[in-house]
């Protein structure tokens, strides 16, 4: 593995101050408790939840306020907010704010889910953008001193583009700091990340960090973005899946204290077995966390000598026993692939037409008659 170095650089999120400018991106049934912890076992930076539903959230929906609870080791600690609704988001807020939930909240505004953007929830919503700026403003006063940022695509498609707009009004808004994912709602995650957007949006943007999202895929890929668009920090997503020491390359190369890492079979394969050990600390329940990790088997193991047996053995494993015999088949001193490990991972998929409400492109202004039908948008979804 090559690892690019940079000079020493912090970020601070209001008065969130971080060794390094790195943040991980939320990503629904990943970053749960026993994920962050696992890597912040390996590096530094803030680390965000799985996005929470707003409404969900207000009406103390069992299984949301089980994601929303942190575990003692986590500071500072954060959480990512969803909805469509200035007045429930706004109480969302108020909830984490006042029963003391999270040091820091995000608001998502890139999910390109069809089931959310033909709601116009996700990143359909920036497109009306009287509605969207209600939104930040009202959440940004719920929050008072709990700094509040967002997570925004380009917009819904080449023709369609929100993000220099967007990220005017969240900064009249009193963000804390704004991040970019570097695609349109169109391309999902197919192609590439539009970096030069990050660099337009930073430019546009001068009293508040911008954060760059977007074909991170290594700390060699952090720096390079970081240089190329001089934003001030990057959120990781895809890129740490099956590979949470990424955060402790990313703090070496930000000039931060962080061991090296030796990727050898070995090295992966306990970081497998603590990631199985922590989910089951998560859910309380042996059979549901060794489930839980079975989506990332094929992530951890990309490009590693593992066979189809014992690939398979550890996507149905329902023990650590199970777990702990089957990785004790792997030759622990078989050295890390190179190319064959790196590169992207997770989902990507083809460009798409968005799924929008009816007529939702003719006006920047929300019609009266479309304020009903956005609150079926109000459902756990991924985004990003």
């Amino acid at each position: 593995m090559t690892l690019a170095t940079a000079s020493a650089r912090t970020l601070n999120i209001g008065p969130i101050a971080l060794d390094v400018p790195v943040v991980l991106a939320p990503m629904a049934g990943i970053t749960n408790t026993a994920f962050r912890r696992l890597c912040r076992e390996y590096g530094a930076g803030l680390y965000v939840s799985e996005m929470i539903t707003s409404r969900a959230l207000v009406e103390r929906n069992e299984t949301t306020m089980r994601l929303i609870r942190h575990h003692e080791s986590e500071t500072p600690r954060s959480i990512q907010l969803y909805g469509v609704d200035p007045h429930t988001i706004s109480e969302a807020v108020r909830i984490i704010v006042a029963e003391d939930h999270a040091d820091h909240i995000d608001l998502n505004f890139g999910c390109p889910v069809p089931k959310v953007t033909r709601k116009g929830g996700g990143a359909a919503l920036p497109w009306k953008s009287t509605l969207f700026s209600q939104i930040v403003t009202q959440a940004v006063k719920a929050a008072g001193d709990v700094p509040l940022t967002i997570k925004m695509r380009k917009g819904i498609d080449p023709d369609h583009l929100t993000y220099l707009d967007a990220g005017r009004a969240a900064e009249d808004a009193g963000v804390s700091a704004i991040a970019l994912h570097a695609r349109t709602a169109s391309e999902f995650y197919s192609g590439f990340a539009d970096w030069n957007a990050i660099g337009e949006l930073k430019q546009a943007v001068t009293s508040v960090p911008v954060l760059g999202n977007g074909d991170i895929w290594s700390a060699d890929d952090a720096v390079r973005m970081m240089q190329q668009t001089d934003c001030d920090g990057v959120v990781v997503g895809r890129g740490c899946l099956g590979r949470p020491w990424l955060f402790g390359e990313l703090a070496a190369a930000f000039g931060a204290e962080s061991h090296p890492v030796d990727a050898t079979l070995g090295f992966v394969a306990d970081a497998f077995r603590r990631h199985a050990e922590l989910l089951v600390e998560f859910f309380e329940d042996e059979d549901r966390g060794c489930r839980d990790v079975r989506k990332h088997v094929a992530w951890y193991f990309k490009g590693y000598p593992v066979g189809g047996d014992i690939r398979t053995g550890l996507a149905t494993a329902s023990s650590l026993a199970e777990i702990d015999e089957l990785l004790g088949q792997l030759d622990h001193t078989a050295p890390y692939p190179g190319a064959d490990a790196e590169g992207q991972r997770g989902r990507s998929g083809r460009p798409k037409r968005p799924a929008l409400p009816d007529k939702w492109l003719e006006s920047r202004e929300l019609a009266a008659s479309a304020s009903e039908m956005m609150r079926g948008a109000e459902i756990e979804n991924s985004g990003g």
